[in-house]
């Protein structure tokens, strides 16, 4: 299957923390190369990305505290403002060692996680699509058309997403979302309470970086935020997965 063995390093990571994390080969862009722009003058942000710190070169993380495992990983404990309800949902998942993340099973990561797989921007000056190679080959649209949101959409895995640019910047705003997905690996919750806001940003050709700011007063007594950093992968494009064939995860969530 494809890439079998680079999701069974994946998996390793997941399950246990390690020395240094997994990078990905394949060439690097020179640095400080301009970002690309659309013909109407935007940053285009089209392009295949490495996950999150996995791209050649990207330094190693220590304790294998990847953003796909623990998205508030740059943070203090202190940093993060869990509601105590929140807190305990996290221990008890701690406790059965994540047997039930929905990524794990099978179902879609949700708005704004990140599996450790290649991800894909087609940008349209209408609509901009993200597309995921991992997890269950999933997708998001952002619609650029001046659009507000749907008052009737709730209770979706991804949500509801809008973009309007400010600048060079392009600010997503996702309302809609249900309680289902975890915000990464070891349990941050998110409810259906969430509004996210992401800030896509692409300083230079070979990185585009993601401000995010998670409001959700049904898990976080304020809003908080992190930032996320891909690298560019000039020869690469997302392959083939279909995660049902290739789950194997489980067991090694409930058996170690």
């Amino acid at each position: 299957m494809l890439r079998f063995a680079r999701w069974a390093a994946m998996v390793a990571i997941f399950a246990s923390p390690a020395p240094a994390q997994f990078n990905d080969g394949g060439k690097q862009v020179a640095k400080g190369l301009p970002a690309p722009r659309t013909a109407d003058g935007h940053i285009d942000f089209s392009g295949v990305y490495h996950a999150p710190g996995y791209g050649p070169g990207d330094p190693p993380i220590k304790n294998g505290e990847t953003i796909a495992r623990n998205i508030a990983r740059d943070l203090r404990s202190d940093e993060v403002p869990l509601l105590p309800s929140a807190r305990e949902l996290m221990q008890q998942r701690a406790e059965t060692n994540s047997k039930d993340d929905p990524e794990g099973l099978c179902l879609p990561m949700g708005t704004p996680r990140k599996d450790p797989y290649p991800w894909k921007i087609v940008q349209t000056p209408k609509l901009l699509l993200i597309l995921y190679e991992g997890n269950v080959h999933s997708y998001r649209q952002v619609f650029l058309d001046g659009r507000g949101h749907d008052p009737n959409v709730i209770d979706t895995w991804w949500g509801e997403s809008i973009g309007h640019w400010e600048g060079d910047t392009l600010v997503v705003d996702t309302v809609g979302m249900n309680d289902k997905a975890w915000l990464d690996l070891v349990g941050h919750p998110r409810t259906d309470k969430a509004h996210i806001i992401e800030r896509f940003t692409r300083p230079e050709l070979g990185r585009l970086n993601v401000e995010i700011t998670i409001d959700d007063p049904g898990a976080y007594w304020r809003p908080w935020k992190v930032v996320e950093s891909s690298q560019l992968a000039p020869d690469w494009e997302i392959a083939e997965y279909v995660c049902n064939e290739n789950n194997r995860d489980v067991q090694h969530l409930v058996g170690k």
